[in-house]
């Protein structure tokens, strides 16, 4: 080998084993940074939470019994109400209606019938009256000549019924003197208009009381003025705010997993510290409300009890908004990784643990889950660390390394 060569060689050399060493650099698999978290062991709970809203067990809506015009209701919401004694409200006769031009000619012509017949009645009064004066007279004469054996015996009987038909004719002419003079006395009503009957208005007005059905308080006044009302008009609500529940309508996917007497932590009631409650019941029945977002969502109601003792929550009242969370499932001591380990590989749950800077891919079995957190049952072990979100880029034998 020449000198030339020699030196050609100790100059490429080093040149080109710079450039394997650059090139197997570049190629050379570098560490994934990633997010890491340890199996660890505590408690883990299963829950569906909605908003919700208190409500008084037993309302009762006071209605009008009969049409009239109500005075205004004094009463106000948060008033004490007893039972049978508390006046709701007070309902007085009403005026009567206005008659159009056709009707109020059919009154008056009503009116002018009924005085024709009350005079037809009163000529009977008379005429029945005469003829009972005349069968009395007749009578008393029979019996005068009776009493000289001047007529028989059954002449004086004859005179005797002729004067108990009269004076039965003259009583059933006065009866129908009566009617008739009620009969007008009804047609004349009929051409009453507003404003011509004078009432009391005084607290001794012939006014019906509307009473209180329970005790308790004044939840809400549905009429609060004075006006005419019809029968059934519904004019105040009564309950008692010491006896509330709690409604909350859940989707009908997390409602079938809800049972009565399972446990509920109320939330966000606007007081210190978490109540407790149990569910009371779920009903049957399903009905459709759009969402927010104007989504059609079948929907159930769920009734929650309150458990701790009145004190705790007696500022709550009708119609307040809480936020109830019923919890479905709970474990104390399970060992739980964060669900943004989990992915699915197959059939079966995975994830990746770290293995000495490695990806090591371990099947696992799950029980209790929630958004946050999964109950592990089998596959790890406590301390184990896992990769959170491992994404693509990590694969069985990966490289990682924890994010700066």
């Amino acid at each position: 080998m020449t000198t030339a060569t020699q030196r050609r060689l100790a100059l490429w050399l080093p040149i080109a084993a710079a450039t394997a060493a650059g090139i197997l650099w570049l190629l050379w698999p570098r560490a994934v940074p990633v997010d890491f978290a340890r199996a660890g062991t505590g408690p883990i709970e299963v829950s569906v939470s909605d908003d919700g809203e208190t409500r008084v067990k037993e309302v009762y809506v006071v209605s009008a019994p009969l049409p009239g015009l109500m005075r205004r209701i004094a009463l106000k919401a948060g008033d004490v109400v007893v039972a049978g004694q508390t006046v709701v409200a007070r309902i007085e006769p009403g005026d009567p209606a206005f008659l159009d031009p056709r009707a109020e000619t059919e009154a008056r012509a009503g009116v002018q019938a009924a005085e024709a017949a009350r005079q037809l009645a009163l000529a009977s009064v008379q005429r029945a009256g005469a003829d009972a004066d005349f069968a009395d007279a007749e009578l008393r004469r029979y019996r005068g000549l009776a009493a000289t054996h001047a007529v028989s015996a059954n002449d004086l009987d004859a005179a005797g019924r002729r004067a108990r038909s009269a004076d039965a004719a003259l009583e059933e002419a006065r009866a129908g003197l009566r009617m008739r003079e009620s009969e007008l006395a009804q047609a004349r009503a009929r051409l009453v208009q507003p404003g011509l009957a004078q009432r009391r208005r005084g607290p001794d007005c012939d006014c019906v009381d509307v009473f209180s059905p329970v005790s308790g308080s004044v939840l809400r006044v549905l009429k609060e003025s004075e006006g005419v009302v019809a029968p059934g008009l519904a004019l105040i609500e009564v309950g008692n705010p010491a006896d509330l529940e709690i409604v909350t309508d859940l989707l009908s996917t997390e409602a079938v997993r809800v049972r009565p007497g399972q446990p509920v932590r109320i939330e966000a009631w606007g007081g210190d510290g978490v109540l407790a409650g149990r569910v009371r019941r779920v009903e049957p029945f399903g009905f459709t409300k759009v969402s927010a977002l104007g989504i059609e969502e079948q929907r159930v109601n769920v009734i929650i009890d309150f458990t701790d003792p009145p004190e705790r929550w007696q500022r709550l009242g009708h119609g307040y908004r809480v936020e109830p969370r019923i919890i479905l499932a709970a474990a104390g001591h399970a060992l739980k990784v964060p669900r943004a380990a989990l992915f699915r590989d197959g059939t079966s749950w995975a994830v990746f643990i770290n293995d000495g800077g490695r990806a090591r891919l371990r099947d696992v079995q799950l029980g209790l889950e929630n958004g946050l957190e999964a109950e592990i049952t089998a596959g790890l072990a406590a301390g184990d660390e896992v990769i959170l979100q491992p994404g693509e880029r990590v694969a069985p034998g990966t490289r990682v390394k924890p994010r700066s």
